[in-house]
């Protein structure tokens, strides 16, 4: 016989009595816990934030990126009544400093600029990048995006798109980009892949190493931001010949989109404020707002104006869905290219 079945009857009852309510009592101190936590993270969200928030920029000072988010920081930091702190964390195209966000803690204060290198062409071009922008981190809101500009020497004998082709069908051309895998890169192989011309690539340390390669005729074409290429446009050692995008650009009206010769050619950079995983809805909203009030003032508007970044119209909602669209687009011609990173 067991020994709970020789306990009397009157007794066993009793024992299962005590047992039930210990079991109530732990269950509603669970759940008085879960409460707890929830109404402590709801507290946190409204008063969020309450320090400093810091944006990794995953590139040197003085880029785009860089003084894009710079911008940025600023007037967000009168919306939010915090300051905002801009850390440069670069190397790996932007894969080191985005992995640094990605491991941080998802409470709103560490917040990453992702771009279209950090957010969908890396992982297609590092084989171990340490981190999926489709799961690792939260889309937060949309900053800008800006088209290139296919730029070649002020003293070329290339006046338009069809000088460029003709040579590159003729004998052969060769293009520059800041290195290997960036957007510069893969616009180049998809030029040489639509024109089914020869191009040749030549990576360079920077952006500002393949400029000066341009200019000097030591190379013959390139893809750069606009903000980059437009001094030396005005000054007549660079001439731009096409545009990486389909509405071409703002700063640069009277130069064609590539896609009038090629419909299929519509590549832009663009910019994205981003968190780690699992952020709260609430500290999420909260920037979220943050950024479309600063992107609605005057001074990111002079800003934009000034540099040829355009507004977006990515919706909250389709953040992740438009990171997922970024990275088959772009992963396709990276395959196409057999793009690696260096």
């Amino acid at each position: 016989m067991s020994r709970l079945t020789a306990i009397p009857k009157h007794l066993m009852f009793t024992i299962i009595g005590i047992g039930m309510k210990t079991t109530i009592k732990k269950l509603v101190a669970c759940a008085s816990l879960a409460v707890g936590v929830a109404a402590i993270s709801s507290a946190h969200a409204q008063n969020f934030p309450d320090g400093a928030v810091t944006i990794v920029v995953p590139f040197a000072a003085g880029t785009t990126t860089d003084q894009t988010a710079r911008m940025l920081g600023e007037v967000m930091a009168e919306d939010l009544g915090q300051p905002v702190v801009i850390e440069n964390r670069a190397g790996a195209g932007g894969s080191i400093g985005t992995q640094q966000v990605v491991q941080s803690n998802s409470d709103g204060y560490t917040l990453s600029m992702g771009t279209v290198g950090t957010l969908a062409i890396n992982k297609a071009i590092y084989p171990d990048n340490p981190y999926d922008p489709e799961k690792d981190v939260t889309p937060i809101a949309f900053v800008g995006y800006t088209p290139t500009l296919l730029v070649v020497s002020g003293d070329s004998d290339f006046h338009s798109l069809d000088d460029l082709i003709a040579k590159a069908e003729d004998g052969g051309v060769i293009f520059a980009s800041a290195g290997n895998g960036t957007s510069g890169h893969l616009a180049g192989e998809l030029l040489n892949i639509q024109s089914d011309g020869s191009m040749i690539h030549v990576p360079f340390r920077s952006g500002a190493e393949g400029l000066t390669a341009v200019m000097s005729g030591e190379v013959d074409f390139m893809f750069y931001h606009p903000v980059a290429a437009l001094p030396n446009i005005e000054a007549g050692t660079l001439r731009a010949i096409g545009v990486s995008g389909v509405a071409g650009s703002s700063v640069a009206p009277n130069v064609p989109p590539i896609a009038e010769t090629f419909p299929d050619f519509d590549l832009v950079a663009w910019f994205l404020l981003a968190g780690p995983a699992d952020m709260a809805d609430d500290v999420t909203e909260r920037l979220r707002v943050a950024v479309e009030n600063s992107l609605a003032s005057e001074r990111v508007r002079e800003y934009f104006e000034r540099t040829g970044i355009e507004y977006g119209d990515v919706a909250p909602d389709n953040l992740r869905q438009f990171i997922s669209d970024e990275v088959a687009k772009w992963g396709n011609i990276a395959d196409s290219a057999q793009a690696q990173a260096d």
